[in-house]
């Protein structure tokens, strides 16, 4: 395990984690030293805490709660997995002032809400983007919330196979985010008739392979719309959607803005960043 601090303030330090343990490798017992959220940006693992088992593939969130025992595996050995932890000082832990089943999430799938704004803490922790990395860490912090108030959690278990089913397929999708896929193939790398493969996939990550597959473009293309030599419309074809209305359309409802307005963000256009965070900075900075 490699992990390099990148910053660190009163409120969050940012931990870059690249892991390349495998199936021959001897989990051992964690402890979360305080609170954190961690964006996963490439790979897969297993995340076993009391009697909860979890597996995070790409696009997903880890919560990381104070005082928690855990465990990681990697079962599943595909190349290792890579995250960026968010970790809370004391002071933004009451600052952003969540209920203590907030911290109890443990996992968030891939969500757009979330998805969207990790690629953009990511691209701000390359120094890609006039956007502080504090401001697009407590941006993600403050999405994370809001999500995790309103969500409730399934306390069906699946097993290890349907597990490892569902992580091939995923790690499958990502691969061919570009191309036409439709339930049939997906199911047929499982090795699964669809009835069963979509039930299966959906108990072991939180949501279908469509929505999978369409959140992985949307992650694709938060990235790419950093990069300010590439038109909207070449990005809309390379993450796969055959239409730029529809690639407005759907980026819009997951990002609560335009492509084009996620690209002056990610040039430091301080009035749309301001209205996206203007609640959780209120909260921060208030006396």
């Amino acid at each position: 395990m490699v992990a390099i601090t990148i910053s660190a303030s009163e409120l969050l330090s940012v931990t870059d984690y690249q892991c390349s343990a495998g199936p021959s490798d001897t989990p051992f017992t964690e402890v979360h030293g305080g609170f954190s959220v961690a964006y996963v940006r490439r790979g897969s693992f297993g995340y076993h805490v009391g009697s909860k088992s979890f597996e995070f593939v790409a696009g997903s969130t880890l919560v990381g709660r104070k005082g928690d025992e855990y465990v990681c595996t990697h079962d599943h050995h595909f190349g290792g997995d890579e995250c960026l932890s968010l970790q809370l000082t004391p002071a933004a832990v009451a600052s952003v002032g969540a209920k203590d089943n907030v911290w109890r999430a443990r996992y968030v799938p891939p969500v757009p809400e979330l998805m969207v704004v990790g690629e953009l803490v990511q691209t701000a922790a390359e120094g890609k983007t006039d956007i502080g990395l504090d401001e697009a860490a407590l941006l993600f912090v403050s999405r994370f919330v809001d999500l995790a108030s309103q969500r409730r959690q399934s306390d069906g278990q699946p097993n290890q196979r349907d597990r490892r089913r569902a992580i091939e397929a995923a790690l499958w999708l990502d691969a061919h985010v570009d191309q036409p896929v439709d339930l049939s193939q997906t199911a047929r790398v499982a090795e699964l008739s669809p009835f069963h493969f979509l039930r299966v996939f959906g108990r072991v990550l939180g949501v279908t392979p469509h929505q999978y597959l369409m959140r992985a473009r949307l992650r694709r293309a938060a990235r790419l719309l950093t990069d300010e030599d590439r038109s909207i419309t070449d990005i809309a074809f390379e993450v796969g959607f055959g239409d730029l209305s529809n690639f407005v359309r759907t980026f819009h409802r997951a990002a609560r803005m335009s492509p084009r307005q996620f690209r002056k963000l990610a040039r430091g256009d301080r009035k749309i960043f301001q209205e996206c965070a203007m609640g959780f900075c209120h909260r921060l900075t208030a006396p």
